[in-house]
């Protein structure tokens, strides 16, 4: 066998272990799902700080500089757990775009401000779906630490949440279908 078809044949074994376990999902294979998200929310935050307007702008900015270097450093330490687990994390822009659940729109770049920033605390909800989701695999799989560090991305992304609502002028849960009714029980 050649070089060439090894290497064929390993990332084919890959895919198809990939394949398998997004049927039936593993944590190592729903932790590729937030992985993807946290690469296409980079792209998204970028995108937001070069386009958004407005007279806070400059202070959006700032945040957003924050959240980015923030978010790569999880991006990298998600993958990181996911070698120390002995999985594969995703490495390639098709695996990416596959596994996300984070939508691109080159609109975005013409949203007003607070339409941008509503469109982070979006992103950040539906990758805390996975997360979840990946953190109670990974209990039903005995990975302590990489349900650790799991939570810890969940706690990462609630901030996040908290700080994009503030700066929309909502309170962290805000319109988001977690409030509870105000109405009062006797």
């Amino acid at each position: 066998m050649t070089e060439q078809a090894t290497l064929d044949a390993k990332f084919a074994a890959e895919q198809k272990q990939a394949d398998v376990d997004h049927h039936k999902p593993t944590a190592g294979a729903m932790t590729n799902h937030v992985l993807s998200n946290h690469l296409v929310m980079n792209i998204k935050l970028h995108q937001i700080s070069w386009f958004i307007k407005g007279a806070n702008a400059e202070n959006y900015k700032a945040v957003l500089k924050q959240t980015i270097s923030e978010n790569n450093q999880w991006f990298d330490k998600i993958a990181e757990q996911l070698l120390d687990e002995n999985e594969l994390p995703s490495s390639t822009m098709k695996e990416y775009s596959d596994y996300t659940m984070l939508e691109e729109n080159g609109e975005n770049k013409y949203l007003n401000a607070e339409e941008m920033l509503a469109t982070v605390v979006n992103d950040l909800v539906t990758d805390n779906m996975f997360v979840t989701r990946a953190i109670k695999l990974a209990e039903k799989e005995d990975r302590p630490y990489f349900q650790q560090v799991l939570v810890e991305l969940l706690g990462w992304n609630n901030h996040q949440i908290r700080i994009y609502q503030a700066l929309l002028g909502k309170t962290a849960t805000e319109g988001l279908g977690d409030d509870e009714d105000d109405e009062d029980f006797d």
